[in-house]
């Protein structure tokens, strides 16, 4: 079972972190969609709270570790939100057949063959850095120049973030079991299918920041592409995570979304 955390009353919603994260990731965004909805966070397998999957882990296993979540809690056609490699997972539950409304925000899994070649090779790069350097992080996060050195990568404005934000992201990379083998199948794995016109039993928007780094903005024409029925969203001086640097505008859009 996964861990989770259920905020706020409304119409259920679920939100799906990206690699090596937690739940925590979206605290930006929690209090002002647990003020409309019934937020319910996870943390994927391996994840947080989380014990990992007992058996492989790759983006199809995670994927099902959600889907058995959603049918344990008699959660239905909840809608769902993910970023980043949630956000590829959201996108194939709705290939699956979920019939809720759909948020992928700058999801993984569109690169073409060099585009996965850097990716891969900037992340380990980064991950291993920050774990080579985790009993700094508590100084290096508590000013805007070390932060902005650390997220650079993932944020258009990291010197802005919440020094408790970026220590809790970073020590995920540290303490996530699935990261290596998640991140392995990311790089390696099959790529992202699509669904063809009129296929989606619901909704689906994409969100992508114009800055991201992680995932390419080029990179959605081709998400575009293999889901012809969704709506592209573009989040102006915006990194990789839209609830991180544009956290009133990605809170709006999830709520019009899924109102």
């Amino acid at each position: 079972m996964l861990h989770s955390t259920r905020q706020g009353s409304g119409k259920p919603l679920l939100l799906i972190h990206g690699l090596g994260s937690s739940i925590g990731n979206w605290n930006p965004v929690i209090p002002a969609l647990a003020a409309e909805r019934d937020v319910i966070a996870v943390d994927l397998p391996g994840c947080g709270e989380s014990a990992p999957l007992t058996g492989e882990t790759t983006i199809a296993t995670l994927t099902d570790a959600v889907e058995a979540f959603i049918r344990d809690r008699e959660l239905g056609d909840i809608d769902v939100v993910g970023n980043s490699m949630g956000a590829r997972m959201a996108m194939e539950m709705a290939r699956r057949g979920h019939t809720g409304t759909t948020i992928a925000l700058d999801p993984g899994g569109f690169w073409n063959d060099r585009q996965a070649a850097i990716f891969g090779a900037s992340i380990k790069a980064s991950v291993a850095l920050v774990r080579r350097i985790q009993p700094a992080l508590p100084f290096l996060t508590g000013n805007p120049v070390g932060r902005t050195a650390l997220l650079a990568q993932f944020s258009a404005h990291p010197w802005k973030l919440p020094q408790d934000l970026v220590l809790h992201e970073l020590g995920g990379f540290k303490t996530s079991t699935s990261l290596d083998p998640a991140l392995n199948a990311l790089i390696h794995g099959p790529r992202q299918e699509g669904a063809p016109a009129g296929s989606l039993k619901g909704k689906m928007v994409i969100g992508w920041g114009r800055k991201d780094k992680v995932t390419a903005p080029s990179e959605a024409a081709r998400a575009t592409e293999l889901f012809p029925d969704a709506t592209l969203h573009w989040f102006e001086n915006c990194g990789h995570f839209p609830h991180w640097d544009q956290p009133t505008e990605a809170a709006r859009l999830i709520l019009d979304s899924t109102g």
